[in-house]
């Protein structure tokens, strides 16, 4: 641990079990670094959280000092920079406890989706996750959770069967539909605003295996696989899952070959029923335009990343999205206008992609949640890499761009989790209803009145 004399107060950190740093710390860049390299945080403090103790003492400090308080485990969606303050990383509670007779999992604040796979493959059991297994379980959670598997079984919040929290005040409560069901409410879908959760409870389903992969055509025949595509998603059952995406992937190593420096349009597909149904059910997309790669195939749903192929190594990125209320003729030109061939080779998103909803994401939670994005029938989202000054304005003109273009076929709203860097409260606001903002404001109000906890997507107090 390491203090410093000229921090007021900081002694009241001591008893904190990890690392305390500061600025010129030799372990401070790399406790306070994410995934997502474009978020530069530089606290005035950060902690190390080697379990809940940790993170009591931490926001028991930060309400003493009127200090406030970031968290951070994998910093997947760090789209914010955190300057001063206290910056909680859990990186280190990564444990796992699986039920097999509940098909419960007990997941602390730091865990990945692959270390609840791998806890839960050997009892055929897996949680909904997202398009990767290196995000963190707890803030993908927290934000709704968009499983690649949603349609057929919801978002992942509304498996969540109780939370363990750290509230502004310091105090630890277990909050569930019976136990303070606000908070319960406000934590699934409603974001980090309203404590720091060190672990929560979660169904599993017994899924060991599915179908699934990617249809790859070249970028040229874009046209015919979307709109071919979008028919087809009128057409299917719930359970099949799939994503049209426009990748113009870089010629760097961790890109496999023949994918690697290419242009390209894939369709995603994730089917968790039979294989034979499955192939039965896709055979229209492989024979609406010519496919160069296939890579569609069963496989055990601890290998999911193998369908998105999302990138593994941290990066600068720059994502937004917006909710469709359909994909129809007009809006598929639209966006074949702004990210298909014609918007060139050189188009700087590196991915744009259009997802398939409804289903049982459409449903209402068994318990309510603060979910808002059930009325969506298909959501995009997109990615660009901020590897140099100009590349970054590029990357920017082309995401006002494009959702400026599609703007008149969305519902007016984001995911929080994809949101990307939140603006004014206006634009913060766009992540749920008005219904359901002002409820969480309310609710702010009730757990964070002095707002300890303002970075990142933050709602204020009513």
């Amino acid at each position: 641990m390491t203090t410093r004399h000229d921090t007021p107060d900081i002694f009241a950190l001591s008893e904190i079990n990890g690392p305390v740093l500061r600025p010129g710390d030799p372990a401070y860049a790399d406790e306070v670094t994410g995934f997502n390299l474009a978020a530069l945080h530089t606290p005035d403090v950060a902690i190390g959280a080697t379990g809940p103790d940790d993170i009591v003492t931490a926001m028991r400090w930060a309400k003493a000092t009127g200090t406030p308080v970031a968290v951070q485990a994998t910093g997947h969606g760090a789209n914010f920079p955190i300057e001063k303050g206290l910056l909680i990383n859990t990186a280190r509670m990564t444990d796992v406890r699986i039920d097999p007779t509940t098909r419960t999992a007990t997941i602390a604040a730091g865990a990945k989706w692959s270390h609840v796979m791998a806890a839960g493959a050997p009892h055929g059991l897996a949680g909904l996750c997202g398009t990767s297994t290196d995000a963190g379980v707890i803030g993908y959670t927290l934000g709704g959770g968009l499983p690649v598997l949603g349609r057929a079984y919801g978002y992942a919040a509304d498996l969540v069967r109780s939370f363990q929290v750290v509230t502004p005040d310091g105090r630890l409560r277990e909050t569930d539909p019976q136990h303070e069901p606000e908070l319960f409410w406000a934590l699934r879908g409603g974001k980090g605003n309203v404590g720091v959760v060190t672990s929560l409870v979660t169904e599993l389903l017994p899924l060991p295996r599915l179908y699934g992969g990617g249809i790859y055509c070249r970028g040229e025949h874009a046209e015919a696989l979307l709109r071919a595509w979008a028919d087809w998603t009128r057409t299917v059952p719930d359970q099949m899952c799939s994503a049209f995406t426009i990748l113009r992937l870089p010629p760097i190593p961790q890109i496999p070959e023949p994918l690697r420096g290419g242009f390209w349009a894939r369709v995603a597909i994730a089917w968790p029923g039979l294989p034979a149904d499955g192939e039965a059910l896709i055979a229209p997309l492989r024979e609406a335009a010519p496919v160069a790669v296939d890579t569609v195939e069963v496989m055990d749903h601890a290998a999911l990343d193998r369908i998105h192929m999302e990138p593994q190594d941290p990066l600068p990125a720059r994502e937004s999205c917006l909710l469709l209320r359909d994909l129809t003729p007009d809006a598929i030109g639209t966006f074949l206008e702004q990210a298909g061939p014609a918007a060139g080779a050189d188009h700087p998103l590196l991915m744009v992609e259009i997802r398939h909803m409804g289903g049982a994401m459409s449903r209402p939670s068994p318990v309510e949640d603060a979910v808002c994005a059930r009325d969506a029938l298909y959501f995009i989202d997109s990615v660009g890499v901020l590897a140099a000054p100009p590349a970054a304005e590029a990357i920017e003109q082309a995401t006002q761009r494009l959702y400026t273009a599609m703007a008149p076929y969305g519902t007016g709203h984001t995911m929080v989790n994809i949101h990307g860097t939140p603006g004014d409260e206006q634009d913060r606001a766009r992540a749920w209803t008005p219904k359901v903002y002002d409820r969480l404001r309310h609710d702010k109000a009730t757990y964070d009145p002095s707002n300890l906890l303002r970075y990142g997507h933050a709602v204020p107090p009513a």
